[in-house]
């Protein structure tokens, strides 16, 4: 076991007992249910203490130095602390598909990854079980894993618990999807998204600092801040896009995502029942632009369905 392997490691043995104490009054998340999660209490995200896994696969979808040429493992854990009634992953976020699995079990999925050949470990939306995440993490890293830990979220996270993850993840990509407490609340979102996610983006900055750090093109430590362009909702991205410059930093990478796809929940609505126009997003692209942003990553707009579908074997794969 190398230095930094032992040094993770060692990290995971004192903070995931303090993280696992806070379900005993849950403030994982900025929701603070407070309810008694290791007595077997359920908050808004519907889980107990264990983990619970939907899917486990080599990812090609994500930005490129995440996915490079032989995908990001991801981990698609279930539920979510925000439930976007938009939400590309539905089936996990709201329906709450997925499977309890145990530590042991877990581990083993994340060492398949490495053994295919993934670039890396990526946790999507692992808060609400972040204790038992880690726990598989550690028995993971102590059976030989030596990735770096990429923590995909959608930005509604508290500071003080990404503080807790500092020398454990080395990539966050986090989601800044509102820039207003009105657009929040327009988008069935907590009030104080922003806010929360302006903290919680910072701390994470602070931790691996502004400029992503590659190997190879692919990504080993830093951040990349997402945002995806809502059709009909350009103040807002202009919004998002202006606060993470104000009050974040322009040097951080910021990747504006054209691929929003109606599903059927919203199929319905004037505005999200649509796709993204060229002009809307382009105007977004513009923006960041021109406030100096050093490092985009930019998307085609075109009208291929972008949504995963979870009931396939490869979800991501279109015809």
């Amino acid at each position: 076991m190398h230095n930094e392997e032992r040094s993770k490691v060692g990290i995971l043995q004192a903070r995931i007992p303090i993280l696992r104490e806070r379900l005993r009054d849950c403030t994982l998340c900025p929701r603070e249910c407070r309810v008694d999660r290791l007595g077997g209490q359920a908050g808004f995200c519907g889980l107990g203490a264990g983990a619970v896994l939907a899917r486990a696969l080599p990812h090609f979808g994500e930005e490129p130095p995440v996915s490079g040429t032989a995908g990001a493992g991801t981990l698609f854990l279930t539920s979510c602390n925000l439930r976007c009634p938009f939400c590309q992953n539905y089936r996990i976020s709201h329906e709450r598909m997925g499977e309890a699995i145990d530590r042991e079990a877990l581990a083993g999925r994340m060492l398949e990854l490495a053994l295919k050949g993934c670039h890396n470990i990526e946790l999507v939306t692992p808060t609400p079980q972040l204790p038992a995440v880690l726990e598989a993490l550690l028995a993971a890293c102590e059976w030989g894993l030596n990735l770096p830990l990429v923590y995909n979220c959608g930005g509604y996270e508290k500071p003080d618990v990404i503080g807790l993850l500092e020398g454990i993840v080395d990539v966050w990509l986090p989601d800044f999807k509102y820039g207003s407490e009105t657009d929040a609340l327009a988008c069935s979102a907590p009030a104080d998204y922003t806010e929360y996610a302006l903290g919680s983006i910072g701390e994470m900055i602070r931790q691996v600092g502004e400029r992503l750090q590659t190997a190879g093109g692919i990504a080993r430590r830093g951040v990349i801040i997402r945002h995806l362009v809502l059709p009909g909702r350009v103040g807002n991205s202009l919004d998002a896009v202006r606060l993470i410059e104000e009050r974040l930093s322009k040097k951080v990478p910021l990747s504006l995502m054209s691929q929003y796809t109606p599903i059927a929940a919203v199929a319905g609505d004037p505005l999200l029942g649509r796709r993204v126009t060229r002009e809307e997003y382009e105007a977004v692209v513009d923006f960041a632009l021109d406030l100096g942003f050093e490092n985009l990553f930019i998307q085609e707009v075109d009208e291929q369905n972008l949504a995963p579908d979870f009931d396939k074997a490869e979800p991501f794969r279109w015809e």
